[in-house]
């Protein structure tokens, strides 16, 4: 059963939320009278951009809403395990910028998880990439690629931090496992064709937290 089509927003509405609210989020990070009010505004950030590439699916129906569900709970549980017994990332714990957590995980990684997966995996998709097993390879690598960006910015800003203060390598090899599992369910589902939202969000995405680290962590 598909959505209302009413309920759609078109890309152009999509791609300029995703900038606007990135560039207002980026202004009031890098300033330190603002930091904590925007620190506050992180987990409602990741739900507004949810809503925005949930509305921007083109044609979505049950397919996508399963597919949702299925990276947000697998995003979950691969941090629950990683948190509880250190098997996937290493050594980590959530801090409180993330918002509200369930057995010690912020709800919003999930939310996280998906952005991420959905942002890539449809980037891929739009690659001129013919293989299904190269998309996902290379969708992995670039989710590493952008975590090597995001690691100082979350400790920074207690996203996040690492027992010790030192990020393991074996942090980057999970996200990059990880990851191929994901765009590999991506890939299962073989959604139409979308729209360049999904791109924009990560590209985006680099762009803000490599100018965050420009801004706040040199």
């Amino acid at each position: 059963m598909e959505r209302p089509q009413s309920l759609n927003i078109t890309p152009k509405v999509a791609v300029a939320v995703i900038i606007l609210f990135h560039a207002v989020g980026f202004t009031g990070l890098s300033v330190a009278a603002t930091r904590p009010l925007f620190l506050q505004l992180v987990a409602w950030h990741l739900l507004l951009m949810m809503l925005v590439i949930m509305l921007g699916h083109d044609k979505p129906n049950n397919r996508f809403g399963i597919f949702t569900l299925v990276t947000f709970l697998l995003g979950f549980t691969a941090e629950w395990v990683g948190v509880h017994t250190g098997l996937l990332f290493g050594n980590y714990a959530y801090g409180k910028t993330l918002g509200i957590k369930l057995l010690e995980i912020p709800l919003m990684i999930g939310v996280n998880w998906f952005l991420l997966i959905y942002a890539v995996g449809v980037t891929m998709q739009r690659s001129r990439l013919k293989s299904a097993v190269f998309r996902v390879v290379t969708g992995a690598a670039i989710l590493v690629l952008l975590d090597l960006l995001i690691e100082p910015v979350a400790i920074r800003f207690d996203y996040w931090h690492w027992a010790g203060g030192i990020i393991p390598i074996k942090n980057y090899i999970c996200w990059f496992l990880v990851s191929v599992l994901m765009l590999g369910i991506f890939e299962w589902f073989k959604f139409k064709k979308q729209s360049k939202a999904a791109p924009v969000l990560l590209i985006t995405e680099f762009v803000f937290f490599g100018a965050l680290n420009l801004a706040v962590m040199l």
